[in-house]
């Protein structure tokens, strides 16, 4: 079949044939993934098409995925988190889902309290496995989604579930059904799907769960799940490790339309915020991110990194309110008892901290010159430098205009007297053998001495 698409001003072929292939022995790709030794990343230099969807948005798994890696929330902290997700997400909802857990009264009772405060977005969604009696939670709770557990690569059709193909896909079509005929929209999370047989099995399911979704009427979302962490961005890259090819065929070959195409990537290769933005260009709507990309093993796709994509790729935050990242990387330090690494992008304590002398010198010239962005603004994060023996003049003539926000007129430079004798102080202090950098604290004592012995002998008015 063909189709004039207004996308492109071609005809397309958009009618494809793909069985499934139930094969007798599972297909592990042991030429990619031999376990003993690093997996490899192959090529076949065919290229897809990048094809951004008109509308792309967030989705949430702090409650879900998030909570699997660490210690549970309390029904107080996921309500105060879930509250922030909503004031993050803005008015036009770009972070649209949050996922949740169902299976133990907490869960349930932090479900309801986030069901009263009556947010459009992001929804509260749920998560079970394949398995008819979980539906009878997503029934009691009320909610319009959930997602389902089917797992896609022979890792797990054949080893875990002990089933073949043929047997796994009506195992999961069984239970889709089941979640249609309760009035709940299914969305199929697609695990291992970078260690599966993307044409053998795959495809054919899509392409079973379109039509199911044709009979039905109800939307079926598929979510991409990259549950090692062994997705690639990379052009030309082969499946079944494309991240590229993966979202390309979902849409191009099983007919899944973009706004029912989610990816959710763990960092196991470092590759989790490369992968979600690769996911968004070549069609997937939905990236699935968990705040501070806490998750299991090493982590989700941070859910902040993602607002900052967005950003880049449209030009605009429409609307999310950027500076709740502060907000929310400070409760869980204060509140959670969380442990920022303090070099973390946008959240990390020193992420916008400078400790070279020459770099201090062009924050006090012009911040722009080391400064990608105004973090103050949109962070309420000023960029900051850490004295040390390195600093520097400027360093030092730095610091003190921010701690104290000195502007203008007001500002010291890096000739000026407070500032030289700050420095001396700073020099005695490693010519006396110290290694470590000088505290704000002690900074602010020492500065504060020379303003004042300079104001005593002017008879200007102290800070």
């Amino acid at each position: 079949m063909l189709h004039f698409s207004r996308k492109t001003n071609l005809l397309e072929r958009t009618e494809f044939e793909y069985p499934l292939q139930d094969v007798k022995e599972p297909h592990l790709f042991r030429n990619l993934f031999t376990y003993d030794e690093i997996p490899r990343i192959p090529f076949n230099h065919r290229h897809v098409p990048i094809n951004m969807p008109d509308e792309i948005w967030i989705t949430d798994t702090t409650f879900r995925d998030g909570q699997q890696s660490r210690e549970p929330y309390t029904v107080e902290q996921i309500t105060h988190l879930y509250d922030l997700l909503h004031k993050l997400s803005g008015k036009k909802g770009i972070i649209r889902q949050s996922e949740f857990f169902l299976y133990s009264k907490k869960d349930r009772d932090a479900v309801y309290k986030c069901l009263e405060r009556g947010y459009e977005f992001p929804e509260v969604t749920s998560w079970i496995r394949a398995s008819k009696k979980d539906f009878q939670l997503v029934k009691e709770t009320g909610l319009k989604e959930t997602g389902i557990l089917v797992s896609s690569s022979d890792y797990h059709i054949f080893h875990k579930l002990k089933m073949t193909r043929k047997q796994a896909i009506e195992h999961y079509l069984s239970v889709v059904r089941d979640c249609i005929e309760i009035g709940v929209r299914p969305r199929c999370h697609f695990e291992d799907i970078t260690r599966a047989d993307f044409y053998g099995f795959v495809v054919p399911f899509g392409i079973a769960l379109m039509r199911l979704m044709e009979e039905t009427g109800v939307p079926i979302k598929i979510r991409a799940c990259d549950t090692m962490g062994c997705g690639v961005s990379y052009p030309g890259v082969a499946l079944p490790r494309s991240v590229g090819g993966i979202i390309y065929g979902l849409y191009h070959h099983a007919r899944v339309p973009h706004e029912l195409i989610e990816w959710h990537g763990h960092n196991d290769f470092y590759k989790a915020v490369v992968n979600a933005s690769t996911a968004w260009l070549y069609g997937a709507s939905g990236v699935n991110c968990s705040l501070l990309g806490i998750g299991e093993r090493t982590g989700n796709c941070p859910l902040e990194a993602m607002v900052f994509e967005y950003a880049q790729f449209r030009g605009t935050t429409d609307g999310m309110d950027t500076t709740v990242i502060t907000e929310i990387a400070e409760y869980y330090e204060k509140e959670i008892g969380y442990e920022i690494p303090p070099m973390t992008p946008f959240v990390g304590s020193d992420f916008n901290l400078t400790r070279a002398g020459i770099h201090a010198d062009g924050l006090l010239k012009d911040e722009e010159i080391y400064n990608i962005l105004d973090a103050e603004k949109l962070l309420n994060r000023p960029c900051r430098v850490m004295i040390t023996s390195t600093s520097g003049l400027a360093g030092i003539a730095h610091w003190i205009n921010r701690h104290f926000r000195l502007k203008g007129k007001d500002a010291f430079g890096k000739r000026d007297g407070v500032v030289m004798k700050t420095k001396e102080w700073v020099d005695s202090q490693y010519d006396e053998g110290r290694v470590t950098a000088i505290t704000d604290e002690e900074l602010e004592r020492v500065a504060l001495a020379a303003i004042r012995e300079r104001d005593e002998s002017t008879g200007a008015e102290t800070l």
